[in-house]
């Protein structure tokens, strides 16, 4: 009797095998595509973006750097030069005009000399000016170069100076002009009416009285 329980025995585990590989297998194949789209999808994580600098005006940044050099140097002493000599009147712009003499090939000098002689209000002083401005803007040495934009500056205003005081005087002149014409016409018109006074003027040498009538003249 024992033989039977022995072949059901044999029977049963050669039958778990082959169910252990079966479930193994089934364990290992990849999820339907239905079960595999009821997944949740992965989060998504925001691309960061690089922050970049707010971009300066191009024209900004030279005149902040034109700013900062003319505080420094050569230049700041020239800009309390010409503060100082600005209220001068004309005995004192005279005396420091002569005491700064000629002034060479200097440049600080040259745009000393040329501050002064565009305060005297002379046409002559104010081209010597310019014409020394344009010797500081054209000097190639070192002295020079960080006082030539303060002297273009500075030239660009004499020309113009130059041209209102040019149209100041033409206009004087015209109204010279204009009123030597008036001067003229009232000469002339004066003399017109001094002809016509004589004109209008009583005679003091009556005309003879005629004889009467029926009377024979005298013989």
């Amino acid at each position: 009797m024992s033989f039977p329980f022995v072949r059901r025995s044999s029977f049963a585990g050669a039958m778990t095998v082959p169910f252990i590989l079966l479930l193994a297998a089934c364990a290992s194949q990849p999820k339907p595509p239905a079960e595999a789209e009821a997944l949740p999808p992965p989060p998504v994580v925001p691309r960061v973006m690089p922050v970049e600098a707010e971009p300066r005006a191009p024209a900004t940044q030279p005149a902040a750097s034109l700013f900062s050099t003319m505080l420094q140097g050569p230049v700041s002493s020239m800009l309390s030069y010409a503060d100082k000599v600005r209220p001068l009147n004309g005995a004192d712009l005279s005396a420091e005009i002569a005491r700064i003499g000629d002034p060479g090939d200097s440049p600080t000098v040259q745009m000393q000399l040329a501050l002064l002689l565009s305060q005297t209000r002379v046409p002559a002083d104010l081209a010597r000016a310019l014409g020394l401005l344009q010797r500081v803007i054209a000097n190639p040495a070192p002295e020079a170069q960080p006082l030539q934009p303060l002297a273009r500056a500075l030239a660009a205003r004499y020309v113009e100076q130059r041209r209102v005081e040019d149209d100041r005087d033409r206009q004087v002149q015209q109204l010279r002009d204009s009123q030597r014409r008036i001067d003229q016409l009232n000469d002339r018109i004066e003399a017109l009416r001094a002809i016509e006074r004589s004109f209008a003027r009583p005679n003091m040498n009556p005309a003879p009285a005629a004889p009467p009538a029926g009377s024979k003249p005298s013989q």
